[in-house]
């Protein structure tokens, strides 16, 4: 079972709590993930990766392990404690400005 926690304004457009729980097929990556949450949340389709080309939207950020997974492959396996379930995957709203 994979954890995903989602910013606050994905949580409100999918009307979930705090935490989503994916199954995902192995092997478990990015892409896999993404893929199912937006298939089983199909308002989340477009708003963390563009509809045409499945990039990784400006301001989104995805992170694992205290480790910044944003321009790693999308199909890069997800580190080991994310499988299994002891960490989430986190997708995170970045921050601009000055």
């Amino acid at each position: 079972m994979i954890r995903v926690v989602l910013p606050a304004h994905l949580k409100n457009l999918a009307r979930v709590g705090s935490e989503v729980r994916l199954e995902v097929t192995e092997p478990v990556t990015q892409r896999r993930v993404l893929d199912e949450l937006e298939a089983r949340y199909p308002m989340l389709r477009g708003t963390m990766r563009d509809r045409n080309t499945g990039k990784r939207r400006a301001f989104i950020r995805f992170y694992a392990c205290e480790e910044d997974l944003s321009n790693d492959s999308p199909d890069t396996p997800l580190p080991e404690p994310v499988l299994a379930g002891k960490e989430p995957f986190l997708v995170v709203g970045a921050m601009a400005g000055g």
